[in-house]
């Protein structure tokens, strides 16, 4: 890893002890949120999004390592490693490097090539790569044997060694796959008699545009067409210049050898370069956009997560419904099943029998919330609710994946004796309680913040999402005695054993009073605890640190504190006026350092506090269905989902209308997440309705006065501030560059 550390340090603009220190703490078992949170002395304060590349860039390293070494041992034991070979493997700088390098060495299956050569062509083939004037039939003549019937055939056999010679140069891949780079285009066409089948695609049905300029969305869109077996692609410069490319390598005059070599080149693009290539470019695009979308995920599950919640209230939570009803859950503080029942409000002759109930089941428990699920049926029950003039908060949850929970194993090991109506119910209600916890019992693919999460590297995307739920989990904290098994097998350093043998602990003892209780936790040893034990919080326990983010490696410097302070604990923690008097290099040492002292106190001012906003009731317009939709209204919403071309907002009907990143803001934008956050709430124009299609077009900028025009001076420019210039999308260059180090294997 030692050899690691410089590369990775350049690349990320980094310096050598910070990325020593994180790989070394990697290598020791510490997690990313523990490594951000508690070493920050160590690694410079580096946040979690740096030390994850710091991790992937140690990744791509050493398998770009093994790789080279494999490469070497093959070509070493195939006799043919010389010392101009050897210096060429240590240049490469990427993996297609690399396998350009390794191609000629390839075994490979019985080729045209190999073919030619095995029927003696080879000295053929050389004689034309001379390319002297010389009676071109006579010369393929001699070469006519049992195997090769005439002089056509000799030169045929000819050109299939210098087209796979053509194929295999480390230079023309090179040249071309540069060109590639700047000026191929993604061209797609209809498959012919698939108008009609392919109907969704028909955006793409005559389609080109250059591969650097091409967004993620429409690079997806295209491969799922094509996968889909309605769309025809291809990836490619023009021909014309990709051959006069490698005609001025190899093409020395106008011979008629010149000719054929001439004709081997066409041959060894057509048949195999171009081929190539496009294979390579079209993994490298789709890596690209599989990333782009799979962080458009991560960001919105990550914002999802830390939605507001609600806190400790007692709920009655409704999961709607029309002709089998709505399902009604009475929930404690801390989120218990105390009752279950079933109305029908949406049933003219029975509206009155159900006011009566809800009426009855709000007083018997006490009920504070009421929390509506936000699918089919949702406005209406809100409606029916609201009609009884309770003055209870009433809220609309998104429901996304409550039917997925209520279904799963989860599900039925929380409640066994109920059926799934009931637990999607619970689920509703404990989402709005909070979020992040009801959350992570869900595959994140369910929650439906994503762009086209179906069609990115699974692998990949799983990986990313849960390394999401980790970092948000761990910046909230987890109440160690009501926390989930799955919600605790997300802290650092536990997992799902560790999780199980906590709530089995927990259940035998009752209660946890402090943290180092962890400890008699069967399988949780000191370096589990060491990694866990400051995300975890104890309230009401023996200590009242065990209810903050310090972790107990440093007790004994607030211990410390308090001592020179002269006051009680109970006194110190939360005092901002004594705690502003603390300076923090007094108290920092070798293993605590400054950094680390400055967040304690900055803990110790308000320990334990939730990092995420406080849960707002919200009104939608009274529209209940896309017929009482118009164009002009002005309505609010709230933001649902965003991805690379728009945001999705939802204005209270069955369907989100979308607003497209150019509708979003008065000031240029490429990206919806540089003005908008999931869950925000905007108020929207409708711009256009299609009922047939069920889609609502929607503008956020229209609503909003454009910002005033700033006087110019005489020259033109502005008196005061310069203007917004677009930001400079990445080159293809620089995204392939960056995807072939990182993918290209």
């Amino acid at each position: 890893m030692n050899s690691f550390i410089q590369p990775i340090a350049v690349k990320l603009h980094l310096k050598l002890q910070q990325v020593e220190a994180v790989l070394n703490l990697l290598a020791e078992g510490a997690t990313i949120p523990f490594i951000a949170r508690y070493r920050k002395d160590k690694t410079g304060a580096l946040d979690e999004v740096q030390i994850q590349h710091i991790q992937d860039e140690a990744k791509f390293l050493k398998e770009f390592a093994e790789r080279k070494e494999f490469i070497e041992k093959t070509i070493t034991e195939q006799g043919k490693m010389t010392e101009l070979l050897q210096d060429k493997l240590k240049k490469a700088a990427t993996i297609a490097e690399l396998e350009d390098i390794y191609l000629p060495y390839k075994v490979k299956r019985k080729t045209k090539a190999i073919i030619a050569k095995e029927n003696g062509l080879g000295p053929l083939a050389d004689l034309l790569l001379e390319q002297r004037d010389i009676d071109l039939t006579a010369e393929a003549a001699k070469f006519i044997n049992e195997k090769v019937g005439d002089a056509d055939a000799a030169l045929q056999g000819a050109r299939d060694i210098i087209a796979e010679m053509v194929n295999e140069d480390a230079t023309v891949r090179a040249k071309l796959r540069r060109q590639f780079e700047t000026e191929a285009t993604l061209q797609s066409k209809v498959v012919t008699d698939k108008e009609a089948e392919g109907i969704k695609y028909k955006d793409y049905f005559e389609f080109s545009e250059p591969i650097f300029k091409a967004p993620s969305h429409r690079v997806l869109a295209v491969l799922r067409g094509f996968l889909e077996g309605y769309l025809r692609i291809a990836i490619s410069p023009e021909e014309e210049k990709a051959l006069a490319m490698i005609d001025e390598l190899y093409v020395k005059g106008m011979s008629t050898c010149s000719d054929q070599i001439r004709k081997a080149i066409k041959d060894s693009y057509r048949r195999l370069l171009q081929p190539s290539l496009e294979t390579e470019f079209r993994t490298a695009l789709k890596a690209k956009a599989d990333e782009e979308a799979i962080n458009v995920f991560a960001e919105n599950l990550r914002q999802l997560l830390l939605s507001s919640p609600l806190g400790s209230k007692r709920i009655l939570a409704i999961d709607p419904g029309y002709r089998t009803g709505c399902k009604v859950v009475c929930l404690d503080e801390k989120g218990e099943l105390q009752k279950t029942d079933l109305i029908f409000p949406h049933e003219s002759n029975r509206v009155h029998a159900e006011e009566i109930k809800i009426k009855n089941l709000v007083e018997q428990y006490g009920i504070q919330v009421f929390a509506i699920g936000d699918g089919t049926a949702g406005r209406e029950t809100e409606q029916f609710i609201k009609k009884l003039n309770l003055g209870l908060p009433i809220f609309l949850v998104n429901e996304d994946g409550a039917s997925i929970y209520s279904a799963s194993e989860i599900a039925r090991e929380e409640f066994p004796n109920e059926d799934i109506t009931v637990r999607g119910a619970v689920s509703i209600g404990r989402r709005l309680m909070d979020p992040l916890a009801e959350l992570v019992k869900l595959d994140p693919k369910s929650i439906g913040v994503g762009q086209y999460q179906h069609d990115v590297n699974q692998f990949r995307l799983k990986e990313r999402l849960d390394a999401t739920v980790v970092s948000c989990v761990n910046n909230v904290g987890v109440n160690l005695n009501t926390a989930s098994k799955n919600l605790l097998s997300y802290v650092s350093g536990i997992g799902a054993t560790i999780a199980d043998n906590i709530i089995k602990y927990r259940t035998e003892i009752g209660r946890f009073d402090n943290r180092k209780q962890l400890l008699n936790v069967p399988r949780l040893g000191n370096k589990a605890y060491e990694q866990c034990a400051g995300f975890l919080r104890i309230k009401g326990g023996d200590d009242m640190l065990d209810d903050s983010a310090v972790h107990p490696e440093a007790y004994s410097v607030v211990q410390n504190m308090v001592k020179d302070a002269g006051v009680d604990v109970k006194t110190f923690i939360g005092n901002e006026t004594l705690l502003k008097t603390i300076e923090a290099k007094k108290y920092a040492s070798e293993t605590i350092g400054e950094l680390t002292i400055k967040d304690i106190l900055n803990e110790l001012k308000k320990p334990g506090l939730d990092p995420r906003s406080e849960v707002q009731v919200f009104e939608f317009a009274a529209i209940y269905s896309i017929d009482d939709v118009k164009v002009g209204m002005e309505v609010p919403g709230v933001v649902t989902n965003i991805t690379r071309f728009g945001a999705f907002v939802d204005i209270g009907v069955k369907q989100d209308g979308l607003v497209h990143v150019s509708e979003i803001s008065h000031t240029y934008i490429t990206d919806p997440g540089e003005a908008l956050k999931l869950n925000q709430k905007v108020k929207v124009k409708v711009t256009d309705v299609d009922v047939a299609r069920k889609r609502i077009a929607l503008s956020i900028k229209q609503t909003e006065e454009p910002p005033a025009r700033k006087q110019q001076n005489k020259f033109g420019g502005q008196l005061h501030g310069k203007p917004n210039k677009p930001k400079p999308e990445p080159t293809m260059n620089d995204a392939l560059a960056a995807l072939r180090n990182k993918f290209g294997k």
